[in-house]
C-alpha cells in the first residue's frame, strides 16, 4: 500500500488480527516502508493518546478488548457450579467483560483465587462475553496484607500488623485507593516479588480507624480472608424464603422441646426433650428427643445460598460479632428455633437403658414449636433450687427428666472413657463501646454437659443410620496421636514424676489415668496442655477413621447446620436415605465430597486462627495500661528464640525473649523441649512456675512481651543483651557451648566421610 492507512483502517486491522499488533506487523500489513514508518508511529501515538489503543511493551491493542491470551483470576463457582474468571488485563472504560472457563477433562482442579493463563474466544452469550481455555496455572491469589497506611510523597507504605512482620510494603501514588495516613487498610501484592527494595502493594480496601475497639475482630476477619459480606443475590434468595408448613412432616408442636444456649446466643439450632421410658422391658430407661433446625429445606444443593455457605464452611465467632455461614433471614429467623414459633426440624428419637446405653433410634422430619428458650445458668439454677418465672413451670415436667436422662448418659460416658481434658475456656467481656471490661474463665455446669452428651448421642445416631443405609456422608474424624508426639508426652510426664502406659495399644483411658494422676498437683495444667498438644487435629472426611478423642467408631456432625456446612451435608444425606424429598444430596454434591471435606476442614482452621488472633489482640489491649506490672504464670512454650509464659489471671500468653534470660548462652533442646544455660546448667522447661514483668502489650498485633523475674521461686539474673565472648560465658576453651559446637562439627564430619565412602562403592 503506497498511502498511509487511516486511523479507522488501523483499528479494524488490530480488531481482526489481535495476535499481530506489533508496529512492524502493522507496517507489513499496510506495505509501509522507509520514512513512512515515522508517520505510522505518529498515527499510533495519536491513537494511544486518544484512548483507542494501549501500548503493551512493543504491541498495540484495543483497550476495550481482551488479548487472545490473558491472565485471569478464578472466581468462586456460581449457583450452577460454573467457573467464571476476572480478567486482570482489562483497561477499558466500559463494563468489565465476563469470562467463562471451559474446562477439559485433563485440566487440574481450579479454585477461587487461582491465577491462570488462558486462551480467550469472543462469544455473544447472555451471561458472558468470552470463553477461556486453560493454558497453565501461574499461581494462587496474590498475597494479602492488613496494616496501617502511612502516606508519603510518592504514594505511601503499608506497615503490616502481623506479629513478627517487620517488612513494610511500598504503595505507588496510583495504588493508594484514597487511603488516609494512619488508616487501617487491606492490600495485595502488586506485581512480581521484588529482588531488591521493598515489596510493592496496592490498597484494595480501607477499614477505618485502627484504634477503634471494634477494629480488633475486623482485622482478623480480613487478615484471614473470611468473607463477611453476602452478595446481593444471596441475600435476595434468603429474603424470598417462606416458613415451612406441616405438609410431609410429623407434627411435634405439642412436644415441649426446649432450647438451652449461652445467654448471649445469636441463634438456636437445637432443642431437646426427655421422659422416662414407659416400656416395661426397659425399666429405668429414658426416651430422648433431639430436634435440629431443618436448614436443608431452605438451602438447596446448587443454590446461591448453598454456594455461599460452602464457600464460608462455617460461622466464625468473635467477642463483638459473628460472621455467619447463612444470612440473618435464615440463621436468626427461619432456621432458629425461637420460642413459641413453628419451625421445621429434623428430629431423632433415642431410647437408652438405665445404664445410658442407646438401644435404638429413629429420625423424623417434623414441625416443632419450642415452649421456651433458656440459658445454661437459669436451667442450672432451677435444678439447684432457684427457679425463676420461666423455669419454674418447666422444672418438674421438662428440666428434671432431662437431668435424669443425663445421669444415665454420664454413667455410659464414664465407661466409654472419652478424653477428659481440664482446660478452662476464656471469655472476654466487652462493654457497649467494644472495650474489654474483664477476662473470665467460663464455668462448666451440668447444664453444659447435659447438652453436650445429648448432641454427641444424636451425632452418633446420624452416623450409624447413614452407615446402615449406605448413604454417603461426611464423618468427623479424629485420629490417634502419632508416636513421636506420644513419646514427647511421656517425657513430659516422666519429668513431672508421672507415667504414661507404654507397649500397648493406646486408649483414651490411658491418657485419662495420666490426667487423673496429675489432678490437684502443680503439674496438672502442664499435663493437660501437653496432652492436648499431642493430639492430632480433627477433620472431615467421607471415609470413616473413627473419633479417638470421643472413643467412638461412628461419628458425624448433625446438630449445628446453621453454623457448619458439614452438618448441612449430613442433613441432606438423611433426607436422601429416608426418601423425604428432593432436597437431599445432589449427584454433584456426592461426587465432590472429598473436595468439600478438605475445604471445610480448612475453613474451620481459618476461623480458629482468626478467633485466636482476635483473643490475643483483646488481651493485649486489656493489659496495655498495665505495662510494668508483675504477674504469676507458668512456662507454656519453649522456642529457640525464647520462652512463652501463660498468665494465671487472664490466660494471656506472652514471650520472654531469650536475650533477656541472663548473660549466658542458652542451648535449645528441641526433643526435650527445654533451654539449658551454658554456664549455670539452669534448665527451663514446660510447666515451671514463673513471675514476670509485663514489658510490652501491643493491641494492633496482639503481641505481649515479659521479663522473667523468677523461675520456680528462684530469682533470674537480668539480661544484658547478647552473651559475652569471654571464658566462662559458654565461649571459653572448655565452655559447654564450645563443646556442643565441637561435637556437632565432628558429627557432621563423620556423616560426610560415610557419605563419600558409600558413593565410592560400585
Amino acid at each position: 500500500m503506497s498511502t498511509l492507512p487511516t486511523k479507522t483502517d488501523i483499528l479494524d486491522w488490530i480488531a481482526a488480527n489481535p495476535t499481530m499488533t506489533a508496529k512492524r506487523d502493522i507496517a507489513k500489513a499496510f506495505g509501509i516502508k522507509g520514512a513512512a514508518r515515522i508517520d505510522l508511529k505518529r498515527l499510533l501515538k495519536e491513537l494511544e493518546h486518544e484512548g483507542h489503543l494501549e501500548k503493551r511493551k512493543k504491541t498495540y491493542r484495543d483497550p476495550d478488548r481482551l488479548p487472545p491470551v490473558s491472565v485471569l483470576q478464578v472466581k468462586a463457582p456460581d449457583a450452577h457450579g460454573d467457573l467464571f474468571a476476572q480478567p486482570l488485563e482489562w483497561h477499558g472504560e466500559g463494563v468489565e467483560p465476563t469470562v467463562l472457563l471451559i474446562p477439559r477433562a485433563s485440566d487440574p482442579a481450579l479454585g477461587e483465587g487461582d491465577r491462570i493463563l488462558a486462551r480467550l474466544t469472543v462469544v455473544h452469550e447472555e451471561d458472558h462475553n468470552y470463553e477461556a481455555r486453560l493454558i497453565r496455572r501461574i499461581g494462587a491469589a496474590p498475597r494479602r496484607i492488613v496494616g496501617i497506611f502511612r502516606k508519603g510523597a510518592e504514594g505511601g507504605r503499608i506497615l503490616p500488623i502481623d506479629k513478627g512482620a517487620d517488612k513494610e510494603w511500598s504503595v505507588a501514588v496510583d495504588a493508594t485507593g484514597g487511603a488516609k495516613d494512619g488508616e487501617l487498610v487491606e492490600g495485595e501484592q502488586a506485581g512480581p516479588k521484588a529482588r531488591m527494595g521493598l515489596p510493592r502493594a496496592r490498597v484494595t480496601l480501607r477499614l477505618g480507624d485502627p484504634s477503634e475497639p471494634r477494629a480488633v475482630s475486623l482485622i482478623a476477619i480480613h487478615q484471614h480472608g473470611i468473607p463477611d459480606d453476602f452478595p446481593p443475590e444471596v441475600l435476595a434468595e434468603a429474603d424470598a424464603m417462606k416458613p415451612a408448613g406441616l405438609s410431609g412432616r410429623d407434627d411435634l408442636r405439642d412436644m415441649p422441646l426446649i432450647t438451652i444456649d449461652p445467654w448471649d446466643a445469636r441463634d438456636h439450632d437445637d432443642a431437646c426433650f426427655a421422659q422416662p421410658d414407659d416400656d416395661p422391658k426397659n425399666t429405668g430407661g429414658h426416651v430422648i428427643w433431639v430436634a435440629i433446625a431443618d436448614v436443608a429445606h431452605y438451602v438447596r444443593a446448587g443454590s446461591r445460598l448453598d454456594t455461599e455457605a460452602r464457600k464460608r464452611g462455617n460461622s466464625s465467632y468473635f467477642p463483638d460479632r459473628v460472621v455467619p455461614m447463612l444470612p440473618d433471614r435464615l440463621s436468626g429467623d427461619l432456621c432458629s428455633l425461637h420460642e413459641g414459633v413453628p419451625r421445621a426440624c429434623i428430629a431423632v428419637r433415642m431410647v437408652i437403658d438405665a445404664e445410658g446405653n442407646k438401644l435404638r433410634h429413629k429420625f423424623v422430619r417434623g414441625l416443632m414449636r419450642s415452649p421456651a428458650s433458656l440459658n445454661y445458668q437459669e436451667v442450672q439454677a432451677a435444678m439447684d433450687g432457684q427457679p425463676n418465672d420461666k423455669t419454674g413451670p418447666l422444672l418438674e415436667p421438662v428440666i428434671k427428666p432431662l437431668y435424669a436422662a443425663y445421669g444415665a448418659l454420664k454413667a455410659a460416658r464414664a465407661r466409654r472413657q472419652p478424653l477428659d481434658l481440664d482446660l478452662p475456656e476464656r471469655k472476654i467481656v466487652l462493654d457497649d463501646d467494644g472495650n474489654v471490661t474483664s477476662v473470665n474463665f467460663a464455668d462448666r455446669l451440668d447444664a453444659h454437659r447435659l447438652i453436650e452428651e445429648f448432641m454427641i448421642l444424636a451425632n452418633v445416631a446420624a452416623a450409624e443410620t447413614l452407615v446402615a443405609k449406605k448413604t454417603p456422608l461426611l464423618f468427623r474424624v479424629h485420629e490417634e496421636p502419632p508416636p513421636d508426639k506420644l513419646e514427647s508426652l511421656r517425657d513430659t510426664a516422666e519429668a513431672a514424676g508421672l507415667t504414661l502406659a507404654k507397649g500397648q495399644v493406646l486408649k483414651t483411658g490411658h491418657l485419662n489415668k495420666l490426667l487423673h494422676d496429675a489432678a490437684g498437683r502443680e503439674e496438672s495444667e502442664l499435663i493437660n496442655l501437653a496432652t492436648l498438644r499431642s493430639m492430632t487435629q480433627a477433620y472431615y472426611s467421607p471415609k470413616n477413621f473413627g473419633h479417638f478423642g470421643l472413643a467412638l467408631q461412628n461419628y458425624a456432625h448433625f446438630t449445628s447446620p446453621i453454623r457448619r456446612y458439614s452438618d448441612l451435608v449430613v442433613h441432606r444425606a438423611l433426607i436422601t436415605a429416608h426418601g423425604w424429598g428432593d432436597d437431599g444430596l445432589s449427584p454433584e454434591g456426592i461426587e465432590r465430597l472429598d473436595q468439600t471435606a478438605q475445604h471445610i476442614s480448612d475453613t474451620e482452621r481459618r476461623s480458629m486462627m482468626a478467633e485466636r488472633d482476635t483473643t490475643d489482640r483483646y488481651l493485649a489491649a486489656y493489659l496495655s495500661d498495665r505495662v510494668g506490672a508483675e504477674f504469676t504464670g507458668r512456662i507454656s512454650g519453649i522456642a529457640k528464640f525464647g520462652v512463652f509464659v501463660k498468665l494465671d489471671e487472664t490466660g494471656a500468653d506472652g514471650l520472654v525473649p531469650i536475650r533477656s534470660l541472663g548473660n549466658e548462652y542458652f542451648h535449645f533442646d528441641r526433643d526435650a523441649g527445654t533451654l539449658m544455660g551454658a554456664d549455670t546448667g539452669r534448665i527451663i522447661a514446660l510447666g515451671q512456675r514463673a513471675r514476670v514483668k509485663l514489658t510490652e502489650a501491643a493491641p494492633l498485633t496482639g503481641g505481649i512481651a515479659f521479663e522473667l523475674l523468677e523461675l520456680d521461686e528462684a530469682e533470674m539474673p537480668k539480661g544484658r543483651g547478647r552473651p559475652s565472648r569471654g571464658p566462662g560465658r559458654g565461649h571459653g576453651k572448655g565452655g559447654p557451648r564450645r563443646k556442643v559446637a565441637k561435637a556437632r562439627k565432628k558429627e557432621a564430619k563423620v556423616k560426610r566421610k560415610v557419605t563419600r565412602q558409600r558413593r565410592s562403592k560400585p
